[in-house]
C-alpha cells in the first residue's frame, strides 16, 4: 500500500511518473493535485482502500476533465489522499495518517476530498481536484478555509473517475483565492445556461436551525451580514418544502443503493478491511431494497419540483455550509457519526436538486474556519463563482 509523502499527509507516495502539461495556457505556472479517485496516466487509482489500490491497473488515459487542466498549463504534483471509497466526510481514513488541516491542526480536514483540501490550504498546490457526492468538496472547503463549488450535476464529465453514487457524483476543485477559482471554472465549465442575474437573496430558516449553538449562530450571522451587503436589500424568507432530516433520509437511501451497485461486487469478494464508519455505511447500503429506493426517488422528484417552484430564477439561497467547525481529530467514531448525521442534511439539498452550491471562507468559530454557502439554479455555476468573489472582496 502506498503511503503519504509530505508533512501534511496530503499527497500520496506513489512512484512518480511523468505527466505532461502545456507550456502555455490560462493555468500556466499553477500547481495541481488530483484526488485519488480520478485516473491519471501512469498512476493507479486507489480510492483510499488498500485492496482497491492493489487491484487497480496503472491508468493509461487521464480523466478528460483533468486532462483539460493539464492542457491549460496546470502542472501536476501528485495524487491526493481520499477518504475510503469516498464514502465519508470526516477526512480520516483508517489506512493512512490523517491529513493536516493547516488552519486548525487539532481538527479534521473533512472529506472525502481530504488530501486535496489539505494540499491547497497548506500551500502544496494552487489547485486541487476533488469530487462531491454529498459534501466532499463543500465540507472540507468550509473546514479548511477554502472556496469550494459543488457544480451542477453532470456539467463536468466524471469519465475516468471512480464512482460512488452516480446520480449525485460531481466534479469539484479547491483554491485559496477567487480569481484562480474563476479561471479554473472558465477552463472546465463553458458558458452558463442560467442567465438570470441574482437580484434577490433568500434565507431558509429550517436550514439555519441546523447550526449547532450560540457561537455558531453568532458567527453565521456575521457572515450573513457581509454577504447581504452585496445586495443592499433585505432577504426574502422561504419555507423548505420538507423537513431536513426526512430529506436527508431520502438522499441517504438513494446514495447507499447506488454505492452498493458500484462497490458491492468488490466488497462481496472478500474482507476488504474497511475502516470504522465506512464499514457500517456499506453494510447499510447492502440492505436497501428496490422498493425503498423507488419511494425515495419519487420523494426526490417531488421535492425538486416543489423547491424549484418557490425559488425564482433571480433568487440565490444563502445558507450554512456546515453546522459548525470541523470535528476534533480525537473525536471517537460515535461523535463523528453524530456530527455526520447533523451535518449532511445541509449538504443533501443541492444533491437532491442537482443544483450548484459554493462555500465561501468568510468566518471562523471555535478558532477554526467556518464557511457560508450560496445555492442557486442549475447552470449558474460561473455566476456563483463570480458572486462568491465579489462577496469575498466586500
Amino acid at each position: 500500500m502506498t503511503t503519504t509523502r509530505d508533512p501534511l499527509n496530503a499527497i500520496l507516495g506513489y512512484p512518480e511518473s511523468p505527466v505532461a502539461s502545456a507550456a502555455q495556457g490560462p493555468l500556466a505556472g499553477a500547481t495541481l493535485a488530483v484526488k485519488d479517485n480520478y485516473d491519471v496516466a501512469g498512476y493507479p487509482t486507489g480510492g483510499g482502500n488498500p485492496d482497491k489500490e492493489a487491484e487497480s491497473p496503472i491508468a493509461v488515459v487521464t480523466a478528460p476533465a483533468i486532462q483539460s487542466l493539464l492542457d491549460a498549463g496546470a502542472r501536476f504534483i501528485g495524487k491526493a489522499q481520499t477518504d475510503e471509497l469516498t464514502y465519508s466526510i470526516s477526512g480520516l481514513n483508517a489506512h493512512f495518517p490523517p491529513p493536516v488541516n493547516p488552519r486548525a491542526r487539532e481538527r479534521a480536514t473533512g472529506g472525502s476530498s481530504s488530501g486535496s483540501a489539505a494540499a491547497v490550504a497548506g500551500g502544496l498546490a494552487d489547485i486541487a481536484i476533488g469530487s462531491d457526492t454529498n459534501g466532499s468538496i463543500r465540507v472540507p472547503a468550509s473546514f479548511c478555509g477554502l472556496i469550494g463549488l459543488r457544480i451542477t450535476h453532470g456539467r463536468i464529465s466524471m469519465e475516468g473517475a471512480m464512482p460512488l453514487a452516480p446520480s449525485f457524483d460531481t466534479f469539484g476543485w479547491f483554491a485559496r483565492d477567487a480569481s484562480l477559482y474563476e479561471v479554473v471554472g472558465a477552463v472546465l465549465l463553458g458558458e452558463d445556461t442560467h442567465h438570470e442575474t441574482f437580484t434577490r437573496p433568500v434565507r431558509i430558516p429550517a436550514l439555519e436551525a441546523l447550526l449547532f449553538g450560540n457561537e455558531e449562530r453568532a458567527a453565521y450571522h456575521a457572515m450573513l451580514s457581509q454577504a447581504l451587503d452585496h445586495w443592499k436589500r433585505p432577504p426574502c424568507f422561504v419555507d423548505l418544502p420538507g423537513e431536513p432530516g426526512e430529506l436527508f433520509t431520502c438522499f441517504k437511501e438513494i446514495q447507499a443503493y447506488e454505492a452498493w451497485k458500484v462497490h458491492g461486487p468488490f466488497l462481496s469478494q472478500k474482507d476488504r478491511r474497511l475502516g470504522s464508519g465506512v464499514r457500517e455505511r456499506f453494510a447499510y447500503a447492502g440492505s436497501i431494497t428496490d422498493e425503498q429506493v423507488a419511494v425515495a426517488q419519487r420523494r426526490r422528484a417531488a421535492f425538486a419540483n416543489a423547491f424549484s417552484a418557490v425559488i425564482d430564477p433571480d433568487m440565490v439561497v444563502i445558507m450554512p455550509s456546515q453546522p459548525s467547525a470541523a470535528p476534533l481529530k480525537i473525536a471517537n467514531q460515535e461523535e463523528l457519526e453524530s456530527y455526520r448525521e447533523k451535518a449532511l442534511p445541509l449538504t443533501s439539498i443541492a444533491g437532491l436538486l442537482g443544483w450548484p452550491q459554493i462555500t465561501i471562507p468568510l468566518g471562523t468559530v471555535h478558532d477554526a474556519p467556518f464557511g457560508i454557502s450560496l445555492l442557486a439554479h442549475a447552470g449558474s455555476d460561473r455566476q456563483l463563482i463570480r458572486l462568491a468573489g465579489a462577496i469575498l472582496q466586500g
